[in-house]
């Protein structure tokens, strides 16, 4: 056998990859499993986005090679749409990248900017490909604490007891994905201070910021942020695309500039019609988010519910599409995923996935209509009495 890249010993498949093989396994056997694990909305696309990207299909160059940074139309979409939502002024001609997703971001940015032996702050808990990539590109992961008891914000004075000599970038998630925790007042302007200090490359991940969150926010709102950070922001979670796959870098000239040259080395544009139907997305008002948010505030409800049947705590100020959830005492985030879904045919993400600050805690997915949510507390319910 060819041996593997050396690279790959670092890092392990995608846990909800090999998870999510287990559980089809168990309801190809019959089982009635109810997956409360995954981030995908359920939910359709606007009509007026599907319009867009059938109207286009006819079009003599839809099927053609597109432009590595995507239509003039689309940046300019993308440009309007960080104006009147963030109020964030951006130049849609050099300060905007599309991607296929902010996931090839993550790797983009991170091959453009770090060497072997580069340190990277992570936050913990946060997205597992923060880290998985980070050892990809022989870079070395730094992870820094978020907890509940400091609002899962970064602790300040304990980032500045680590030797950052080597750190590049710092990873940022606000609205924060597991915890729904927004970023206070002061918390983006602290970050900028700080890269500013150790000259680090911010890049926060942006995809959830307009569900369940009267206040969407930007980093690239603060002043100095355009200096030091860049922001993803993503169509999948807000607009019901994650399968289109369309995503957003913005930042300054210079730094979307050398994700470029790694971008064009790893695909061949974005496909017309999928542009189409995104500049449709972001053109919806604010009603757009208004009736999804209804949806997503009846189905968080019913999770609060069920888990105030399993004894689990919850912090009902959070915003974004999930729900995070502390176990009872006695218990681990795995041992209760477990029994969640062995005992009771419910699969849910525990915290552990996340980081090792997950551990007591376990994520519910807002992917799921109400009536299965409902379903799920009768389970708990009747196999409890």
């Amino acid at each position: 056998m060819i041996r593997p890249a050396e690279r790959l010993e670092s890092i392990q498949e995608y846990y909800f990859s090999t998870k999510l093989r287990e559980v089809r396994s168990l309801t190809e056997a019959g089982r009635p499993i109810i997956n409360l694990g995954i981030g995908s909305p359920d939910l359709r696309p606007s009509t007026l986005v599907i319009e867009a990207i059938k109207a286009s299909l006819d079009k003599p160059f839809s099927h053609m090679y597109q432009s590595y940074q995507g239509t003039h139309d689309f940046r300019g979409a993308i440009a309007t749409f960080y104006k009147n939502q963030y109020d964030v002024v951006v130049d849609s001609n050099s300060e905007i990248l599309p991607l296929m997703g902010s996931k090839e971001g993550i790797l983009q940015i991170s091959l453009a900017f770090l060497n072997k032996g580069d340190a990277v702050l992570i936050p913990n808990p946060g997205y597992p490909t923060y880290t998985s990539v980070t050892n990809l590109v022989g870079a070395t992961p730094l992870f820094y604490d978020l907890t509940s008891e400091n609002g899962w914000q970064p602790d300040f004075e304990a980032l500045e007891q680590e030797d950052l000599s080597k750190v590049k970038i710092m990873w940022i998630n606000y609205p924060h994905m597991p915890t729904g925790a927004n970023a206070l007042s002061n918390t983006f302007d602290r970050l900028i201070a700080f890269a500013k200090k150790h000259q680090i490359l911010l890049v926060n991940d942006n995809p959830y910021s307009f569900i369940l969150n009267e206040t969407p926010q930007s980093i690239l709102q603060r002043e100095g942020a355009m200096d030091c950070a860049l922001e993803l922001n993503s169509l999948s979670k807000s607009f019901n695309m994650a399968g289109w796959r369309v995503g957003m870098l913005l930042g300054k000239q210079r730094y979307i500039q050398e994700v470029l040259k790694v971008k064009t080395q790893s695909d061949s544009g974005m496909f017309f019609g999928i542009q189409q139907g995104a500049i449709a997305a972001l053109s919806l008002g604010d009603e757009w988010f208004k009736v999804q948010n209804k949806i997503y505030e009846e189905r968080r409800k019913f999770v609060w519910l069920l888990a105030e049947e399993l004894g689990c705590k919850v912090t009902k100020n959070a915003t974004g599409l999930f729900v995070w959830a502390q176990v009872p005492t006695k218990m681990t985030a795995e041992e209760m995923t477990d029994k969640l879904l062995y005992e009771y045919d419910i699969f849910v993400a525990p915290g552990t996935v996340f980081g090792t600050n997950g551990e007591g805690f376990i994520r519910f997915s807002l992917c799921v209509n109400s009536a299965l949510i409902g379903t799920a507390i009768d389970r708990i319910k009747k196999r409890k009495s």
